[in-house]
């Protein structure tokens, strides 16, 4: 029987030089703790990978693209304000989270920076909440005087929506280093939709995935557009009080039929990031390939399609930690994660990573 675990269960003491402010100089040369074993945990470099795999092995990435979804602007009275775009709803609307000190009214209109160079009339009317009254989001209509869609505007005019524990964010003269709009970003991102990056997928790059190819790996792609809840710590001791941020996700027929292609012939599912995770387990428990979850993986969790998991080091009472202490077992990452601490592993989005095999 599993153990009644509580939020406290999930916490640990994290060394701030610990977290990661910057990615490895390439791709592939962060640091890799391979525990795709059943002994000892061995420390590696990230493009040792292929060597842990073999021909049959069949890895899943998510290939949502992260949008430039940070605006800042200010109100009719001169109160600054930003927003972090969760979603984009169609007929130029969106949800955002909404940053500033007195809320505006329902159907006031804030203008918004346009970027340097740009002399555009950029601007954002609240609609109201969303997804109902009570929500925890805003609804806005972005608009300019050229009728461009939210996605050209935020690519246009936005900003890289870096981590909140990447400190150079905080400073608003340079909200993302020039380095971000790459790196914070996979080689393969292609439907925008995401305002975080599946941030295990960041160490692959594409002399690293010819090398796959060639060995006889094959891949396949999910979409799981990433919200900001993926930051969010969870806040109730009992985890069963906790409600789970909804994500939007796509399955397409090409990858199912990857996947069970896969088993048939006896190899490994390799979920890249715990986004894909959600979204795989998403599909096998409703049978729905396409719509939004709020899927909560705590440990107990019977896992129906993955079978490795590569990811990154995550936040203290984390749905992520719970996600991967289900995955591998409490016990193996309690010792994993200290390990880490021990050995100086960068953690967070832009740290190093981790190879896990399913716990039976």
């Amino acid at each position: 029987m599993t153990p009644a675990y509580t939020l406290s269960d999930f916490d640990f003491a994290l060394p701030e030089p610990l977290i990661a402010q910057q990615p490895a100089p390439q791709r592939s040369d962060a640091r890799l703790l391979d525990a795709s074993g059943s002994g000892a945990a061995v420390d590696r470099i990230f493009h040792e990978l292929p060597g842990l795999l073999r021909a049959g092995d069949l890895l899943v990435f998510n290939d949502t693209k992260v949008l430039n979804a940070r605006l800042f602007g200010e109100k009719a009275t001169g109160g600054k304000l930003e927003l972090l775009v969760e979603r984009v709803l169609g007929g130029n609307q969106v949800a955002a989270h909404l940053r500033v000190s007195k809320k505006p009214a329902v159907g006031e209109t804030v203008s918004l920076h346009s970027a340097p160079g740009h002399a555009d009339s950029l601007r954002a009317t609240l609609l109201g909440r969303w997804p109902d009254a009570q929500g925890p989001l805003f609804r806005f209509v972005l608009s300019n005087d050229a009728g461009d869609d939210p996605y050209t505007l935020m690519e246009r005019h936005g900003h890289i929506p870096l981590p909140p524990y990447i400190a150079r964010q905080q400073d608003s003269a340079d909200p993302d280093a020039a380095q971000d709009a790459q790196r914070y970003q996979t080689v393969f991102a292609q439907n925008p939709g995401a305002v975080a990056a599946p941030t295990a997928a960041l160490h692959f790059d594409t002399a690293l995935l010819a090398q796959l190819d060639a060995m006889g790996v094959q891949r396949a792609h999910v979409t799981l557009h990433v919200g900001a809840g993926t930051f969010q710590p969870v806040k109730t001791e009992n985890l069963a009080e906790h409600r789970m941020h909804s994500e939007w996700y796509d399955v397409p027929q090409a990858t199912q039929e990857a996947i069970a292609a896969c088993k048939a012939r006896g190899g490994r599912v390799v979920a890249v990031g715990t986004t894909t995770v959600r979204t795989l387990e998403s599909w096998a428990a409703t049978g729905v390939a396409s719509g939004d979850t709020t899927i909560f993986i705590t440990p107990g969790f019977a896992f129906k399609r993955v079978d490795l998991l590569v990811t990154n080091f995550h936040l203290p009472k984390s749905s992520l930690m719970m996600l991967v202490s289900a995955f591998a077992g409490y016990e193996r990452i309690r010792a994993l994660y200290q390990h880490a601490i021990a050995s100086e592993y960068r953690f967070f989005s832009y740290g190093d990573a981790m190879l896990l095999s399913r716990s039976e």
